[in-house]
């Protein structure tokens, strides 16, 4: 039997709680609820109790014969933690990294897949500080379930309400389902931006934050996969359980894709390569002078080229930054370096917070 611990937040869509419990239950899955102290204002936590099967759990401590650090016991008991309805608050403060209650600090504890379900007034979900800490949490892997369109407790109508429970019962079952189908397959993940240095102190990159390569081997390992993640430069924390090699310049992601590229089952080219590098490497750092500057360039090691020209086994999947004739150049892209799948970016609609 698979546990879910079923998180339920200070909502007015907390009495459907019961309902999604309910069909978890029915569904065979073991269910272990957390409530936090708004959400036991709007639903008791006997009735979660009596359709779960299981004790609710509010407290952070408590005293008892057979005491367990509960968000430990919780966190490593889960399969999948489900929060619905999930508030802004809740989200906020996870995305923020803080635990200040049993439910923050067992999803904080946890290794599972965590779900969130919004579910809120629309000006909330709205909220340009709020659609920010979800992107980040669904950068960092943490998954979403839209909200729906339609009349809302406060009187207006518009996007915030909680999806039906048998909605969200459907993708649980989809993601644990899911959760092993790449057991045993050896993913190689490339991630980040490169450095291609001027001098000693100046160097050619690009704005790759890496989120993407990072979240794809958050995923894959999620799956099952044995996952090698080969990453430029970054500030984001590596995934549990994935094997990271830290590189710096394309030449040295070259070389240490080339070295595992023969065992691996899927490749995943997701980092920003630079496509060219200084000549010649200052040794000193350069003055600055009255006169400008010109940088003589060089191609650096096309790597995902190499990949298409020697794979064999391999699927391989790449990636196309654009700013025109986007699905054209994909296109072409696709054929020309021999891969299996490429994720086509337009720059043009990408606007910053």
């Amino acid at each position: 039997m698979k546990n879910i611990v079923l998180g339920v937040t200070g909502s007015i869509a907390a009495y459907k709680a019961a309902d999604i419990a309910s069909r978890l239950v029915k569904k065979g899955f073991g269910v272990h609820v957390v409530m936090t102290p708004a959400a036991a204002e709007f639903i008791t936590p006997l009735t979660l109790q009596t359709v779960s099967g299981n004790p609710v759990h509010l407290e952070m401590f408590r005293t008892a014969e057979k005491w367990e650090v509960e968000h430990i016991s919780l966190a490593q008991r889960a399969d999948l933690i489900l929060v619905a309805p999930a508030s802004a608050d809740i989200i906020g403060m996870v995305a923020a990294g803080l635990a200040g209650n049993l439910l923050t600090t067992t999803i904080m504890a946890t290794r599972a897949p965590v779900v969130f379900a919004p579910a809120m007034n629309t000006g909330m979900y709205e909220n340009r500080v709020f659609q920010h800490w979800m992107s980040f949490l669904k950068s960092m892997g943490y998954l979403f379930i839209e909200p729906e369109e339609g009349p809302l407790a406060c009187g207006t109508s518009g996007k915030g309400r909680l999806p039906d429970p048998e909605q969200i019962v459907a993708f649980v079952e989809q993601i644990l389902s899911a959760n092993q189908d790449l057991k045993d397959r050896k993913v190689l993940v490339t991630a980040g931006p490169t450095r291609e240095h001027i001098d000693p102190v100046r160097f050619i990159t690009n704005h790759s934050s890496g989120k993407m390569g990072f979240a794809l081997a958050r995923r894959a390992k999620n799956r099952g996969a044995q996952v090698t993640l080969v990453s430029g430069p970054t500030t984001i924390k590596p995934p549990d359980g994935v094997r990271v090699i830290a590189v710096e310049t394309a030449q040295e992601m070259f070389e240490v894709v080339k070295d595992l590229f023969t065992d691996m089952d899927i490749v995943i080219k997701a980092a920003a390569v630079a496509d060219y590098r200084p000549k010649v490497k200052e040794s000193q750092k350069i003055k600055k002078s009255c006169s400008d500057l010109v940088l003589e360039l060089e191609r650096t090691p096309d790597i995902l080229g190499y990949l298409g020209e020697h794979k064999e086994k391999q699927l391989l999947v790449g990636f196309a930054a654009e700013t025109e004739k986007v699905l054209d150049h994909a296109r072409e892209k696709l054929l020309r370096k021999n891969l299996d799948l490429i994720v086509a970016n337009d720059l043009t609609i990408y606007t910053h917070l």
